[in-house]
C-alpha cells in the first residue's frame, strides 16, 4: 500500500509541475474537467460490492473477460481515488466506470468544474488550493476534450455520492494502479491505435477513464514526465 502524507503530496505536486502539459484545441468539441480525488482508504472495508454487472454487459468488453465480474472489492488500502459507478438511469454511458466530473458551465476554467462537479456527484466540497495539478487533455470518440484535474482531499473525506448521478462511489487504492499486469492493451479491428485496459477488482477500466488513470500513474506516481496518453483508444462500446 501507499501512505496518504504530506510525502506523497509533494512528490505528486512536484511531477506534475515539471510535466509539460499537453493541451488540445476544442475544435468544435466540448469542454469537459475530471478530478482525480485522492484520499484515504482502510485495507478490508471493501470486502463486498452490491453493485454487480450482467453477463450481456461483460460481453461487449473486447478482450477475455473470464474471471471478472464487474465487481469493485477488495481494493481499497491507504493512500486511494475516487472512482464512481454512473448511475443506470442516465442517457449516455449508464453504470459505466467515471472519475467525477463533466462540462464547464460559462466561465468556469477546468479547476472550476472539476471541484464543483467533485461536490455535485460525490459531496466532496473543496477550494482551488487542494489542487496539485493538472494532466494531459483527452479527446474522446463522443465529442469531448476531457481536462483531468489532480486533487488532494486528505485524510478525513466522507463520500455522499448524488443518486441521480452516482450509484456508488468507490475508493482504489493507489497500489492497485501500479500492478505488474497493469496497463494492459489490445487490438480492435475499429481502430488502428491500442485500447487501453486498467484491471482493477472484477473488472476492467477503460479509456477516457483508464487513459487518465495510467497517465497519472506514469507521471504523477512514477515521475515518467510527459509520458502521453493522447493516442490509447477507447472500446467501441464508449465511442456513443
Amino acid at each position: 500500500m501507499i501512505d496518504l502524507d504530506e510525502v506523497l503530496r509533494v512528490r505528486i505536486a512536484s511531477n506534475l509541475a515539471r510535466h509539460d502539459r499537453l493541451e488540445l484545441p476544442l475544435d468544435g468539441r466540448r469542454h469537459a474537467a475530471v478530478a482525480i480525488l485522492l484520499v484515504d482508504s482502510e485495507s478490508g472495508s471493501d470486502v463486498d460490492d452490491p453493485h454487480g454487472v450482467d453477463a450481456e454487459r461483460l460481453s461487449v468488453i473486447p478482450s477475455d473477460v473470464t474471471g471478472l465480474d464487474g465487481q469493485m472489492a477488495g481494493v481499497a488500502g491507504g493512500a486511494s481515488f475516487v472512482l464512481c459507478r454512473r448511475s443506470a438511469g442516465l442517457n449516455k454511458h449508464a453504470s459505466q466506470w467515471a472519475l467525477p466530473g463533466g462540462r464547464l458551465d460559462s466561465g468556469e476554467t477546468a479547476i472550476d468544474a472539476a471541484l464543483r462537479e467533485t461536490d455535485e456527484e460525490v459531496g466532496v466540497r473543496l477550494d482551488e488550493a487542494a489542487v496539485l495539478g493538472l494532466l494531459d487533455d483527452y479527446a474522446t470518440r463522443s465529442g469531448y476534450v476531457i481536462t483531468p484535474v489532480v486533487v488532494w482531499g486528505g485524510p478525513s473525506v466522507e463520500l455522499a455520492p448524488h443518486p441521480d448521478e452516482v450509484l456508488a462511489a468507490y475508493r482504489i487504492g493507489l497500489h492497485e494502479l501500479t500492478r505488474d499486469d497493469s496497463p494492459r492493451f489490445v487490438a480492435i479491428p475499429e481502430s488502428d491505435r491500442p485500447v487501453v485496459q486498467v484491471p482493477l477488482g472484477g473488472d476492467l477500466i477503460h479509456a477516457p477513464t483508464g487513459a487518465l488513470l495510467v497517465q497519472f500513474r506514469w507521471v504523477a506516481l512514477d515521475g515518467r514526465i510527459n509520458e502521453r496518453v493522447v493516442d490509447f483508444e477507447q472500446p467501441v462500446f464508449a465511442w456513443g
